[in-house]
């Protein structure tokens, strides 16, 4: 059988990134979190952790929380099945990797009803699109967001539909850069706004005009901060369509070119066991979703 507060403890240090806050989550001392992981350890007979900054669980270790993600879920179904079992104690809580660009634009109006009505908390862990998976495969999260369509194992993905980029430009940046007109070669030579390491956006769109190889570039980490700088005049960068509507009304940002938007396909990942709350989750995005993004080809 399971002791399931050693599970708890090795959720608790991959979910807080550390021993210490770990044990601040649990109400516990750091020497006593550290004390269960090393007899989960034991019980398993290898390691669960690879003590780095952060923790990172081994193989074996994902797949235990993988299983306490799950159990978590299952808990909620039970004590909803069985009112004995309810109590005061905290809502449930979801965490959930998504990208940047959803939560500053649809993710809100999609689920905070569904949050409201079945008592939900939500834990949001920001990744990129392109890479947001990898926390469904560290398991440490119960779903995501995310571009790839394929499945981890144990997992199901839904197709939500497609959100929609606009290549921008301030009209200042582009007075300084594109004095005889925006061409392809131009935009070649004048710094973009990537948002991170693993962003490929404007990667893919200089491809799609034909370029390739490396260009100069910002890195900014923020959706937010990302539309600022953009509008301050710093580059020009990919942004969702729903973030600059009133931007591009007022002449504030201007298409480089109108007729070549680019639409990224989200999906959405759950455990296929991850109980009844999951799938009410799920099946109330694929309805609200649709009337946020672009549908898919």
């Amino acid at each position: 059988m399971f002791d399931y507060k050693l599970l708890a403890a090795l959720a608790a240090v991959v979910e807080q990134a550390g021993f210490e806050r770990g044990a601040q989550v649990l109400g516990l001392s750091q020497s006593a979190v550290s004390q269960r992981i090393k007899l989960l350890e034991a019980r398993v007979g290898q390691p669960v952790l690879l003590r780095a900054i952060p923790p990172t669980p081994t193989d074996v270790g994902r797949r235990l929380l993988n299983h306490v993600q799950q159990v978590r879920l299952l808990e909620r179904d039970l004590q909803d099945q069985v009112p004995a079992l309810q109590d005061d104690g905290p809502a449930q809580r979801l965490r959930i990797a998504i990208n940047a660009d959803s939560l500053a634009t649809w993710w809100a109006d999609a689920v905070t009803a569904f949050c409201a009505r079945h008592r939900v908390l939500l834990e949001l862990v920001v990744e990129d699109q392109e890479v947001g998976l990898k926390r469904m495969r560290a398991g440490d999260v119960a779903a995501c967001v995310c571009a790839a369509e394929r499945p981890v194992s144990g997992a199901r993905s839904l197709a939500l539909g497609g959100m929609r980029y606009r290549a921008v430009a301030s009209p200042a940046f582009i007075a300084r850069h594109f004095a005889e007109g925006v061409t392809v070669e131009g935009l070649a030579r004048a710094p973009a706004i990537v948002f991170g390491p693993d962003d490929q956006l404007q990667h893919r769109y200089l491809n799609e005009l034909g370029l390739s190889g490396a260009f100069s570039h910002h890195l900014c980490p923020s959706s937010e901060g990302f539309l600022r700088l953009t509008a301050a005049g710093l580059g020009w960068g990919m942004v969702p369509e729903q973030q600059i509507r009133t931007e591009i009304e007022r002449g504030e940002l201007i298409e480089l070119f109108a007729d070549r938007p680019v639409d990224v396909a989200l999906y959405w990942h759950h455990w296929r066991n991850g109980g009844e709350l999951l799938d009410r989750l799920t099946s109330h995005l694929h309805k609200h979703a649709a009337n946020c993004l672009v549908p898919l080809p």
